[in-house]
């Protein structure tokens, strides 16, 4: 019986006397009911009522539509469903108009297990507000650009155990909330760098599961800057990368700073090398160096920043110097500061600031404790760059040195190259003049004196003795020298006057 019928028989049954309400108010007050009554039905019934699906299971907000075997998405889908549960069904496609009524109440959305192999850009409009999102174990080869471009609010997505072989540079575009994202089990085989760098698409990401894919190389050096609150929830196992000692450096990090990702499946991490595969941690056959964590390296007067890398964000971080005092934000000496984001921050370093510095970090779920050491070199580094170009010009001069001297004592121009072409002898044309010094005393007649008294030293040149000289007094091939003939003790040669001429004077010397 609806309410119009109630208050049409509790009309009917009012006494005549009570239709005057001057007689008896009781009536004029059941009146009045009855007319609230019937105004508060004709309301109700302008709303439509959307009841619980026939094959849903509701619960206040909450619809569970789960091993039902549906084809398709259950329509009039209540506007307040806060959880919906459509897992374990035989949905193969998600189109733009699965649900004609818009769900702005729905937090968390589960579709794993079903056969979807298609995923419209536009199906997730009528779900703006959704933070949960499984679409595990389906079908599904690539994620298209924009595909969660609606999904502004999301924050965990479950896309592991489908097909996945592609995923779009753009398909996380605009999920700023983003913080866990799920696609292990899949045969992708580019490492997604876009979507762990620092500052990135997703600012907030801390779970990043490729574990069970087909990697094979990865961005090491890229790898290797990321904080360690992102490396902590990267996992790579059960991938067949390639087994170098860079890769080996690059986990025994994770693992000396006993990031999850390592240390919660070591026994998974391997590689693969000529066709075998090898636990990253048992590398002998490629004789990597054992690691050591390195030291920060300064000069003096270097600006420099050293991070607090703890493997949570937002822990409050104090620092202290290897003198055991506290680094506060402001110092006396205006050196050593520490910035905002809990960075410790020299101004200008100094030789006494070397040495290990402690920061001891605090947050809700546990504490942290990071010991960094610090090198300083006595010297600036301009300074050192002085150093190196000097002694850099002063190799340069020894060496322009040696040169000149080999070239002056081996590539010297002899002057014979440019004499001119000397006239052939009359007397012998193919023989060449000797030169030689001679000592022949003074016989000047006029002159008077001792014979011994002084000595004429003159230059002359004299004609070869005999067919067997040749030039500069050698001998030509196949002669001998001459053997003069004997003289006397104390005889005395004469020069032939033809052959000696004087180089200074026109006169024959005579000896």
């Amino acid at each position: 019986m609806t309410l119009s019928q109630i208050f049409l028989v509790a009309f009917l049954a009012l006494p005549s006397d009570t239709m005057q309400p001057q007689r008896d108010p009781r009536g004029l007050w059941l009146l009045l009911l009855s007319l609230f009554l019937l105004l508060f039905e004709v309301a109700r019934a302008g709303r439509p009522v959307v009841s619980c699906p026939a094959a849903c299971l509701c619960a206040s907000n909450i619809l569970s539509c789960s091993k039902q075997q549906l084809p398709n998405v259950p329509h009039s889908l209540p506007s307040y469903t806060a959880l919906l549960d459509l897992s374990h069904n035989n949905l193969s496609r998600l189109r733009a108009e699965w649900t004609p009524t818009r769900l702005i109440h729905l937090q968390s959305l589960l579709l794993s297990h079903n056969h979807l192999n298609f995923i419209s850009s536009e199906a997730f409009s009528p779900v703006p507000n959704l933070r949960y999102l499984d679409l595990s174990s389906n079908q599904l080869r690539t994620l298209d650009e924009f595909l969660f471009s609606e999904l502004q609010a999301l924050e965990v997505l479950l896309l592991y155990n489908n097909h996945i072989m592609a995923v779009d540079r753009c398909a996380f575009d605009d999920m700023a909330q983003l913080q866990k994202l799920y696609l292990s089990q899949n045969q992708i085989s580019r490492f997604p760098l876009e979507l762990v760098k620092e500052g990135a698409k997703l600012p907030k990401l801390t779970l990043l599961d490729l574990s069970s894919n087909k990697l094979k190389n990865l961005p090491l050096p890229d790898l290797q800057k990321l904080p360690a609150w992102i490396k902590n929830g990267l996992y790579l196992h059960n991938n067949p990368l390639h087994c170098d000692c860079e890769l080996y450096q690059l986990f025994s990090h994770w693992q000396y700073r006993q990031l999850s990702s390592v240390v919660d499946f070591q026994e998974d991490l391997y590689c693969m090398s000529s066709k075998k595969l090898h636990n990253v941690f048992n590398l002998s056959f490629l004789n990597c160096s054992e690691y050591k964590e390195r030291a920060w390296e300064a000069h003096l007067g270097d600006t420099l920043t050293i991070k607090c890398d703890t493997k949570q964000q937002g822990m409050t971080k104090v620092w202290v110097t290897p003198s055991n005092e506290r680094v506060l934000d402001e110092v006396a000496n205006g050196t050593v500061t520490v910035s905002e984001d809990g960075s410790l921050h020299f101004q200008q370093v100094r030789v006494e600031d070397a040495g290990v510095y402690t920061c001891y970090a605090m947050g809700e779920a546990f504490n942290e404790t990071l010991s960094v050491e610090l090198k300083v070199y006595n010297f600036t580094l301009h300074g050192h760059h002085d150093t190196l170009n000097t002694a850099y010009t002063t190799l340069v001069g020894c060496i322009l040195s040696v040169v000149l001297v080999l070239i002056y004592l081996y590539l010297t121009p002899c002057r014979c190259w440019c004499r001119g072409v000397e006239k052939p002898s009359s007397h012998q044309g193919d023989s060449l003049s000797s030169s030689m010094l001679s000592t022949t005393p003074n016989h000047d007649p006029m002159a008077g004196g001792d014979k011994d008294d002084g000595f004429d030293r003159r230059v002359a040149f004299l004609e070869p003795a005999g067919p067997g000289q040749g030039q500069n007094g050698k001998l030509k091939p196949g002669n001998t020298l001459p053997v003069p003939e004997a003289t006397g003790k104390g005889q005395r040669r004469m020069s032939d006057p033809e052959s000696v001429s004087s180089v200074f004077s026109d006169t024959p010397i005579v000896v």
